[in-house]
């Protein structure tokens, strides 16, 4: 699987601390949008690929006695469904039912319903979904128990 980074303690992303996993493409659909540069992750799309199993970024996350969740996040995770999908059925498969955040710049109607049944389908699936608009005040989400940047971003629990 290839990432462009990971953070094993994240305190920022979600109500419970976290291993943070940066996933490595995206069509910066924000940038696109608004006509400005205004994605936070830019630099990290400059950074290089680490190709790493998945069995291995598993093991460490369950060997972190202080995480309790893992959130995917920018780039676009759904940019790479097919290791965002491996990851979590591997996870699954070892018996980890933690909830997995999956944060997205789509809105819900542009991800195909064959992704979110699937997702639906696998325990503690949260979606943060929308992109960031600048110039908005932040405002802060109940499922996810952290602020975010635009009012039209929200989190919700499909599973």
């Amino acid at each position: 699987m290839k990432i462009k980074g990971m953070v094993d303690e994240d305190f920022v992303n979600y109500k419970k601390p976290s291993m943070f996993i940066s996933f490595p493409s995206c069509t910066f659909k924000c940038e696109a949008e608004c006509g400005v540069r205004c994605c936070q992750n830019s630099a990290l799309a400059q950074a290089p690929d680490i190709d790493i199993h998945i069995g291995d970024l598993v093991d460490r996350y369950l060997n972190n006695p202080i995480t309790s969740a893992i959130v995917c996040g920018g780039l676009e995770p759904f940019d790479s469904w097919n290791d965002l999908y491996e990851l979590i059925l591997f996870l699954r498969s070892q018996g980890c039912l933690c909830d997995v955040v999956i944060y997205t710049g789509y809105n819900e109607n542009e991800i195909p319903n064959e992704y979110i049944k699937r997702l639906s389908e696998l325990h503690n699936i949260i979606i943060k979904f929308g992109r960031f608009i600048p110039n908005q005040e932040s405002h802060y989400d109940d499922t996810l128990g952290v602020a975010l940047s635009s009012q039209n971003q929200y989190a919700r629990r499909i599973s």
